[in-house]
């Protein structure tokens, strides 16, 4: 199997725009149907694309974008194989069953076809041929310093965060940054967490974890509750730019909360979710730029913005966590890989991150808005959009009497993929509503998929 995929596939001819969508979806569907099964591995990409006649950046964009899917897994130094099926993403068993999805709408999820490819596999080779003149050692624990220089210049100019190369302690992705700061930042006897809810429920996950107590806070149409908040709080994970809702904390409770975490002795994690892609008004003051009582952990990653399946992400954190951080960095792996540490700092430091971004900003700005026309137009009465300033996702609220799992299976059936916000929640939906994601459909195709939306949200509505 490491040679040839042994699966016969529908393709339209090669240099056609929709091969990368059609081999995506058949490999997902072969996958999801057990064609391929767990554990079987697939082809080098520049093998795949031989065997198919298709040019290997296609093929690793469609490898990207199972990864990111959950349905594939890379192994370094072995190759990529389908992933279990415990790991694949809820709901996996009711899309079994389902034909391939032709519009995805699910959130969280960027354009991984537009990623320049070439770009960095140029400047892999290029970190590759330095890495072959260097000595063979383990690295710093905090990362490349070459990256972190790199961050620090970016997040100046892109979210006017002033910081040094030193305050910048590279991760594994988010995850990895929200188990460090439970072990380097609480100590065991206080280790009461509050995420928001509804919230991200990798977050919650990776605190309960660590070993966290961890408390879920209501947000409102001003973000995060401040005055819910537990006095024996010991860390507080909050998204300004509030996932899944889409509402933006206030600048009132901006400071409401900054009092709190100074009052209580709590600090408190900043997770810029979305904060490269706003596209109402300039950009909003972080935390980490309010801070003056050294409070405040900024957390960012590159999943939004290039791709998940690079895992790497970033904490930006006062003077006085640095030590900490840095030795819980140090006891968790050592280190992060230093080739794709390396790979990232020249794609910074070159520029193709800020005009990559600026670019899809603009892309994911149109979808957006063919969205939000086409919810008012064919969703009016069924689905209320909250439309927030940034992210690539919005939320809708369902009208009364919808069977929410009805509507979701209807439009699966139809191919179009949405998520319930009840997934993000802890304990009862205080409403129903969903989740609708445009990093991974095109601007044409989103009228017709809204379209087909409505129509089983219609069909899924009880009558009075």
């Amino acid at each position: 199997m490491n040679g040839v995929l042994e699966l016969e596939l529908q393709l339209p001819a090669a240099g056609s725009r929709d091969v990368r969508r059609r081999l995506h979806e058949q490999l997902r569907q072969a996958i999801l149907a057990g064609r391929l099964a767990p554990g079987v591995q697939l082809p080098a990409s520049r093998a795949l694309a031989d065997q198919l006649g298709l040019s290997r950046n296609t093929v690793m964009a469609v490898y990207d974008m199972l990864l990111g899917e959950g349905c594939l897994v890379a192994r370094p130094g072995a190759g990529t194989f389908v992933a279990p099926a415990a790991s694949r993403p809820a709901g996996g068993e009711a899309i079994r069953a389902a034909p391939a999805v032709t519009h995805n709408l699910r959130p969280g999820r960027p354009d991984a076809t537009r990623f320049p490819f070439d770009i960095w596999g140029r400047l892999t080779g290029r970190a590759l041929r330095r890495y072959s003149r260097d000595p063979a050692v383990y690295r710093e624990p905090c990362g490349h310093p070459a990256l972190r220089e790199a961050i620090a210049g970016h997040l100046s100019f892109a979210r006017a965060i002033a910081c040094a190369p030193a305050d910048v302690v590279v991760t594994v992705g988010a995850q990895q940054a929200f188990d460090l700061m439970i072990r380097a930042l609480t100590p065991p006897e206080r280790r009461v967490v509050v995420v928001e809810n509804p919230g991200y429920p990798a977050a919650r996950a990776a605190f309960a974890a660590a070993g966290a107590d961890v408390r879920a806070v209501p947000v409102d149409a001003e973000g995060l509750v401040v005055e819910a908040l537990p006095p024996d709080t010991a860390l507080i994970c909050v998204t300004p730019s509030q996932f899944p809702t889409g509402v933006t904390l206030s600048p009132h409770r901006r400071q409401a909360l900054l009092a709190f975490a100074a009052a209580h002795d709590a600090v408190i994690v900043e997770d810029d979710y979305g904060g490269e892609f706003r596209f109402d008004g300039p950009p909003l003051d972080t935390l980490r730029m309010l801070d003056r009582d050294e409070r405040v952990v900024y957390v960012g990653t590159f999943s939004q913005s290039l791709l998940p399946a690079l895992r790497i992400g970033f904490v930006v954190a006062p003077g006085r966590f640095r030590a900490a951080l840095t030795e819980a960095r140090a006891h968790s792996d050592w280190h992060g890989p230093a080739i794709e540490h390396a790979t990232l700092a020249d794609f910074i430091g070159e520029g193709h991150l800020a005009r990559h971004v600026r670019r899809m900003r603009g892309v994911y700005a149109e979808r957006r808005a063919v969205l939000l026309r086409a919810l008012a137009r064919d969703g009016a009465g069924l689905l209320d959009p909250v439309a927030p300033a940034s992210g690539l996702h919005l939320a809708a609220r369902l009208a009364a009497g919808v069977d929410v799992a009805a509507a979701i299976a209807r439009a699966a059936r139809s191919g179009v993929a949405v998520e319930d916000l009840a997934a993000f929640t802890a304990g009862d939906a205080s409403a129903p509503g969903l989740a609708l994601g445009y990093g991974q459909i095109e601007a044409g195709r989103i009228d017709e998929a809204v379209a087909i939306l409505a129509e089983a949200i219609r069909a899924s509505t009880s009558r009075p």
